[in-house]
């Protein structure tokens, strides 16, 4: 029971807290440049801090998807099509080895080819 009451206390004396801090005035910090400081540099520096901040945000989000993503058709790497550096004429008759055409197609395609 003493602890339920020690935490509420707590807890009201927290709630009261900002209450506390609104009634203090005078101070540096109190006035119409209390969050601008001298010159107004509050206008310019929180704007511009915000699209750095989101900027930076943007970038890691990006770089952590790109990682879990793996890497895919880098400059340096053959696109993942399937393409294993054969010729067509290559590739036309191991499908008609594998049964995939016939000798009639298979000859249209070659001439095609060889044009």
């Amino acid at each position: 029971m003493r602890f339920a009451r020690t935490m509420a206390a707590v807890a009201a004396l927290g709630a009261s807290a900002p209450a506390l801090a609104v009634a203090q005035e005078g101070g540096r910090y109190y006035g119409p440049q209390h969050m601008m400081g001298p010159g107004g540099w509050g206008w310019i520096m929180g704007p511009l801090m915000m699209i750095v901040f989101l900027a930076v945000a943007v970038t890691v989000v990006v770089l952590i998807v790109r990682w879990l993503g793996g890497h895919t058709n880098h400059p340096h790497q053959p696109p993942a099509s399937g393409r294993t550096g054969e010729s067509p004429l290559e590739i036309l008759e191991k499908r008609f080895a594998r049964g995939e055409i016939d000798r009639e197609e298979f000859e249209e395609r070659r001439k095609m080819l060889e044009r």
